[in-house]
Formats: structure tokens, C-alpha cells, sequence
């Protein structure tokens, strides 16, 4: 695939604990130069770029991020207000609490809120897979498409392990057909991107998609 069309597939990130207005700076222009598919950014800076760069960048932010234990009141409040700000894609995490101890009806409800939240904007489910048996994974699979999110999402970067191809066709396989994939953390090479894609990932995120693809 040619570099243009991959960057198309990217969510250009910078979610770091100590990401500076600079670097969302760099991050943004690279966005608007490259025709990423987004940029995913801390929600304390949401506001910032809206302003900034207005339409040229879709603002996508995380919710719950990188753990997922925050309760779902703050979950609701965390994505209302990133909305409200002017993101247009959340990137939420789920409970891994609930899902280790068997309460996969919780995990299904939390997302079926947060996707009421944002109705017709872009609702991707972080499921974190690296700490996720293959049992627990199918269920979150169900408990995504159930829910009526847009994605599902292998992980945080800030985990053990990011996305596997293992993981990506494991839920290619349980997933809805409504349900798209978006395979993050550990992304290092072209080749990379591309077999994902060919794997059937809608999204990647990465921080890396400049260095990789020039």
C-alpha cells in the first residue's frame, strides 16, 4: 500500500503523561500535512485544537484511560465533556475489574451508555487484551456488539502488550458485522500497518506513523 493510503487508517497519537502543548502542536500539523485519520489526544487539550485547527483534524480523546476502574458516572461526565469540547471520537476503556470477576452484563451496560452519549459520533471500546484470557476476550467481543459501539480496540499502549495479530482475527471472528477494529500499541513497521489492515483494521493507532512512514 502506498504511504498516503495508510496514513488514512491512522489515529495520530500523543497521549503521554507528559505531552506538551508542543508536542500536540507537531502532532496536529503532521495530522493536516499527512491526512491522518484523526488525532488522539488528552482531553485537557481538546479545546486547545478545536480552536487551533478548527475542521482541518478530527479531535479523538479516551475515556477512562489507560486503567478503565473509573466508575461509569465518571466515564459519562469524562465523554460528555470531551464532546462538549469538540471531540468527535471517544476511545473508552473498559473495566477490566468487572470483566475478571465474571460481570460481563456490567462492562455490556457501561458501553451501552457511553455509546447513548455519543449518539452519532465514534464509540471505540479499549478491551486491553494483554490481560484478557481468550474466554474473557470473546465475551468483550459480544459485550461490544451488544452494546452498539462502532469499534473494538486491542489495547492501550500503556499495558504489557499491545495488538497481536492473534487477537485481531480472534475478533474479527466474534465481532458483529457493524463492529470495526482498531489494532494499537507496538505498531513499529509498514508491514506492520499493512498486514493489519489486510487483517481487517479499520483504525491503527500509533504514535509512530511519521517515523514509520516518512
Amino acid at each position: 500500500m502506498e504511504k498516503e493510503e495508510l496514513y488514512r487508517y491512522v489515529d495520530h497519537t500523543a497521549l503521554k503523561a507528559f505531552t506538551t502543548w508542543k508536542d500536540i502542536e507537531k502532532l496536529c500539523e503532521e495530522a493536516i500535512k499527512y491526512h491522518t485519520a484523526s488525532v488522539c489526544i488528552p482531553s485537557c487539550y481538546i479545546s486547545r485544537v478545536k480552536e487551533t485547527y478548527g475542521d482541518k483534524i478530527k479531535i479523538c480523546t479516551v475515556v477512562g484511560f489507560p486503567l478503565g476502574y473509573a466508575n461509569t458516572e465518571g466515564k459519562l461526565a469524562e465523554t460528555k465533556k470531551a464532546l462538549e469540547d469538540g471531540a468527535e471520537e471517544i476511545d473508552m476503556v473498559i473495566n477490566i475489574c468487572d470483566v475478571k470477576n465474571g460481570a460481563y452484563h456490567k462492562v455490556e451496560e457501561e458501553i451501552r451508555l457511553l455509546k447513548e452519549a455519543t449518539g452519532d459520533r465514534i464509540l471505540k471500546v479499549i478491551i486491553e487484551t494483554c490481560y484478557l484470557t481468550k474466554e474473557e476476550k470473546i465475551a468483550m467481543c459480544h459485550a461490544v456488539t451488544n452494546a452498539g459501539a462502532d469499534f473494538i480496540k486491542t489495547s492501550t499502549g500503556f499495558g504489557t502488550a499491545g495488538a497481536t495479530m492473534e487477537d485481531v482475527l480472534l475478533m474479527k471472528e466474534h465481532i458483529g458485522a457493524e463492529v470495526k477494529i482498531k489494532a494499537a500499541g507496538g505498531i513499529r513497521t509498514k508491514e506492520d500497518m499493512e498486514n493489519y489492515i489486510k487483517a481487517g483494521c479499520s483504525r491503527l493507532g500509533t504514535s509512530s506513523a511519521v517515523d514509520i512512514l516518512g
